[in-house]
Parts: structure tokens; C-alpha cells; sequence
């Protein structure tokens, strides 16, 4: 049984890098830099009684031109930086524009089988990963969810349906996600 703890859905809106980026967050959502030091290219937040993180990052800009290529690019980055024993990309589509300037978000959904900690059985890890993409100044802007569904330990894996219950998360997140000030890329 899991001791996952489902939030409602994001109600308020949350400043990233200093109000550069906005999104609609999960209440009660952890910023992991309160314990932890962050990079500055990052803004971190973790489920509380899980182990599933969201990921804001910004990324020099992949070399694929072609989105999905692109945002497989960095699903197979995160593999390798994972040491993933196996991944895989299930779904990747383009979510319509907002019609402001933040470019429409190109989602992947994957999945990784990654040994965490030396441990010999490996967790199972679905991704789920928007790209945005901001041509004019050579960035990708990463949002990346770490769903553990199976864990060696136990601790902290949500199972299928606590990763079907953050799936809808995930998709208020990327859907809200808002570059409001392009001169943080610099």
C-alpha cells in the first residue's frame, strides 16, 4: 500500500527564477532549495510522503531543429545522467499555444528503470517532460516530473495510481507554464 498523499488541484500561481517564469504549482508542494542547495539554472519542488520531484531548468538549446526530436534529446540526457538500465518514450505530442509569448510546449511521457543508491533492483521512474522552446535566445526550458510507480526500497514510490493521480498535475503545470521575462536568458 502506498502512503501517497494526492493534492488538489494548483490554485495559485508560483514565481521561478524570480518571477521570470510562472506556473500553476500543487499546494503543499515542497521547494527543495528550503534544505538543499539548488543550481541557479534550477527550481526544484518535491511531493511530500513520495519521492516524486518536479524539475524547472533552463537548458542551452538542444541541436535537434525538430521539437520531438529535441525533447527526446533531453529524455536520453536524463537516462544517461540517471545511469538507466532502461528507458523508453511512450507518447510524445504538441500542446496547443497559449497565444502569449510563451512557445507551446512539447510533451514526452517515458519511462526509466534507474538503480538508485548502489541498490541491485532497479526503481521504476516515469518521466513526464515539457520542452519549451525559446528560439530567439538558443534556450530550451525544461519542466520535468520523476514519478517513482515501483521503488527497490519501497520508500517513497506512488504505484500506478498515484502516477495516474500527478499525470493531471503534470499537465496543469505545463499547461500554465508562463515566460513572462525573456531577459533571464542571457
Amino acid at each position: 500500500m502506498s502512503n501517497f498523499v494526492y493534492f488538489e488541484p494548483p490554485t495559485a500561481t508560483t514565481n521561478l527564477f524570480g518571477g521570470a517564469i510562472t506556473a500553476l504549482l500543487p499546494p503543499g508542494i515542497v521547494d527543495a532549495s528550503l534544505f538543499r542547495q539548488i543550481p541557479d539554472n534550477q527550481e526544484i519542488f518535491l511531493y511530500p510522503n513520495s519521492s516524486i520531484s518536479i524539475v524547472v531548468e533552463i537548458l542551452q538549446r538542444a541541436e535537434p531543429n525538430d521539437l520531438c526530436e529535441a525533447v527526446k534529446f533531453h529524455f536520453d540526457s536524463l537516462a544517461q545522467d540517471n545511469s538507466a538500465q532502461m528507458s523508453s518514450v511512450s507518447e510524445v505530442t504538441i500542446l496547443e499555444s497559449t497565444g502569449d509569448n510563451t512557445p507551446s510546449p512539447v510533451i514526452l511521457h517515458g519511462r526509466q528503470l534507474v538503480s538508485k543508491f548502489n541498490q541491485v533492483n532497479a526503481d521504476d521512474v516515469r518521466i513526464l517532460m515539457a520542452l519549451y522552446r525559446v528560439e530567439t535566445k538558443g534556450v530550451d526550458v525544461m519542466l520535468t516530473m520523476n514519478v517513482p510507480v515501483t521503488a527497490a526500497s519501497d520508500s517513497g514510490a506512488v504505484g500506478e495510481e498515484g502516477f495516474n493521480a500527478v499525470k493531471g498535475d503534470f499537465e496543469s503545470v505545463a499547461r500554465s507554464l508562463r515566460i513572462v521575462d525573456v531577459g533571464l536568458f542571457v
